[in-house]
C-alpha cells in the first residue's frame, strides 16, 4: 500500500466503516497498513482543533505504540503505531500526567516530517482487550460527536475499560449514558455485569440498577404484587391468573414462591375469618332490614374471599408448596364453627348459593393431597383436619336446584366423604373410634351410595379383631 496515498483502503480489521480517519500503522513482519477510510473528516475532528486529524503523521507530535500481548491472534498485529497530538491526548488525565514536564527526562523523541519533535509512548495491550478498543477511544478524543462512534453496546463496552484506564472522564460518561439508554440482549447484559462493576466507577450506579435491585426483597415484593393483582379482580381476571400462575411455576426459586403464596394465603384466610365474624356480629345499630342488608354484603365479601382462597390453594398444590397451608387450614376450628352457623341460616342459600361448594372445595383439595400422600402431614395435622372440617361437611345443605344443579353436588360431597374416611383410616385406632361415628351423616344417601362408609367401618372392626 502506497505511503503517499493518505486515504488508502485498510483491511478494516478494527471494524470502522463510515468515518474518515487515518488509522494506525500496523507492523507484523512484512505486513503493514497506513490508513483506513472511515467516512467524513469534518464530522470526526474535534471542533476546537479542526486542523488536527486522528493518526495524521504530518503534524503529529506523539507516536503511541501498542504492543499486543496476544500476538498469536491473527486479527491483531504485534505492534500498532498511532500518530497523535499531545493537546488532544491531554483530555485524558493519564496522558496529561505522562506528557507533563515531570516525566520529560524519561521520554523518547524522534523527528517528524516537519522537523518537529515527536514523543514516543509505548503501551502493552492486555490479553483481555483488543487494539480496536484502544483505537476507538483515541478516535473518540478527536470526534466532535461521540454518538457517531458509539453506535452499539459492544463498542461502548469495549471502550469503557480503556477510558477508565486512561481516566478519560468524558468518554466514561458518554459510554455509561449510551449503555443506560439502550436495551441489552441477554449476552450483552452478562457482559455489562462482567465489565462494569470491576471498574469501580463513580457514575454507573444508575446503569447497574437496571440489573441489581436496591432491595433484597425485590423479587418477593414483585411476585406478591402480581399474586395480589391476580386475585383482586384484575380486568382480565382469568387470563391474568393463568399468566401469574405460569410465572410462579417457572420461577427459579421455589422457596421464594412458597414464601409469597404462604403469606398471601395467610392474609386471605384472615380476611375470610373477619368477614365470617362480621356476618354473625354485624357492627351496626339499626332496624332489622339494615342488619340483613349488611349481612348480605358481608356474605358477598365472604364469597369473594373464598374464591381467592380456592385459586391460591389450587396454585400452591400444583406447585407443591401447600404443606404449611394444610397445617394452617387444620387449625381453623373457630372459622369452621362460624361457617357452620352461617350455613344453618337460610340467607346464604339465596345470596351466595355457591359459598359452601367453594369452601368445601378448599378443604377437599388439601385433604385429597394428604390422603394421597402428596403432602406429608403429621398425625396431629391429619387428625385436626378431619376434626375441624367434618362438621361443615356433615352440615352440607344443597342450594335450590335452579341456582346450583344438584347433580353437581353429589359427586363433590361423596368424594369429600371418601377422602375424610381415608384420612381417618391412617389415624390410630382410638382416634378412628371417635371420628367414625361422627361420619354417620354420610349415610344420608341410599345404601348403595354408602359403600365407602360401610368399608370404613369394616376396616375398623377388622383391625379391632387383631387385638
Amino acid at each position: 500500500m502506497s505511503s503517499g496515498n493518505k486515504k488508502s483502503c485498510f483491511n478494516n480489521r478494527c471494524g470502522f466503516t463510515k468515518l474518515v480517519f487515518p488509522v494506525s500503522q500496523h507492523t507484523s513482519g512484512s505486513m503493514s497498513a497506513e490508513y483506513v477510510d472511515l467516512g467524513n473528516d469534518s464530522e470526526s475532528k474535534s471542533e476546537p482543533n479542526s486542523s488536527l486529524a486522528f493518526n495524521d503523521p504530518a503534524f503529529a507530535d506523539v507516536v503511541l505504540s501498542f504492543h499486543s500481548s496476544a500476538s498469536s491472534d491473527t486479527n491483531i498485529y504485534a505492534i500498532t503505531r498511532v500518530f497523535l497530538h499531545s493537546h488532544i491526548l491531554q483530555q485524558c488525565k493519564y496522558f496529561a500526567a505522562v506528557l507533563s514536564e515531570r516525566w520529560r527526562d524519561s521520554r523518547q523523541f524522534s523527528e517528524g516530517p516537519n522537523h518537529q519533535k515527536r514523543i514516543h509512548i509505548d503501551m502493552t495491550v492486555p490479553a483481555s482487550r483488543t487494539i480496536d478498543a484502544y483505537l476507538l477511544v483515541l478516535q473518540l478524543l478527536y470526534a466532535k460527536d461521540n454518538k457517531i462512534l458509539l453506535k452499539d453496546v459492544s463498542k461502548a463496552l469495549s471502550a469503557l475499560p480503556v477510558a477508565a484506564e486512561w481516566l478519560y472522564d468524558d468518554c466514561i460518561t458518554a459510554c455509561v449514558q449510551y449503555l443506560g439508554t439502550v436495551p441489552w440482549t441477554e449476552e450483552e447484559e452478562k457482559k455489562v455485569m462482567d465489565i462494569v462493576p470491576p471498574l469501580q466507577l463513580q457514575g454507573p450506579q444508575e446503569l447497574l440498577s437496571r440489573i441489581k435491585p436496591k432491595s433484597v426483597t425485590a423479587v418477593k415484593d414483585m411476585l406478591s404484587e402480581l399474586v395480589h393483582a391476580a386475585i383482586h379482580f384484575h380486568p382480565n381476571g382469568a387470563n391474568v391468573k393463568t399468566f401469574v400462575a405460569n410465572l410462579l411455576k417457572n420461577h427459579a426459586s421455589r422457596s421464594v414462591v412458597k414464601l409469597v403464596l404462604d403469606d398471601t394465603f395467610t392474609k386471605s384466610l384472615s380476611t375470610l375469618k373477619d368477614s365470617a365474624e362480621e356476618y354473625l356480629k354485624p357492627n351496626v345499630n339499626g332496624q332489622q332490614c339494615q342488619i340483613e342488608d349488611l349481612q348480605k354484603v358481608t356474605l358477598h365479601t365472604t364469597l369473594v374471599n373464598s374464591k381467592r382462597l380456592l385459586w391460591l390453594l389450587e396454585t400452591m398444590i400444583e406447585l407443591g408448596v401447600a404443606d404449611d397451608a394444610v397445617t394452617e387450614w387444620s387449625e381453623q376450628a373457630d372459622l369452621s364453627a362460624n361457617l357452620l352457623r352461617i350455613f344453618n341460616d337460610d340467607v346464604w342459600l339465596t345470596c351466595v348459593p355457591s359459598l359452601q361448594v367453594l369452601l368445601l372445595g378448599c378443604t377437599f383439595n388439601l385433604a385429597s393431597e394428604v390422603a394421597a400422600g402428596f403432602i406429608t402431614a403429621s398425625y396431629q395435622v391429619r387428625k385436626r383436619l378431619v376434626e375441624c372440617w367434618l362438621p361443615v361437611l356433615d352440615g352440607f345443605r344443597e342450594p335450590p336446584s335452579q341456582t346450583v344443579p344438584s347433580a353437581k353436588l353429589h359427586p363433590l360431597r361423596q368424594r369429600h366423604e371418601v377422602v375424610f374416611l381415608v384420612i381417618i383410616s391412617t389415624l390410630p385406632h382410638e382416634d378412628a373410634q371417635i371420628l367414625l361415628p361422627q361420619c354417620l351423616g354420610f349415610a344420608s344417601q341410599t345404601v348403595e351410595e354408602c359403600g365407602h362408609l360401610t368399608e370404613a367401618f369394616n376396616v375398623w372392626f377388622c383391625r379391632a379383631g387383631w387385638h
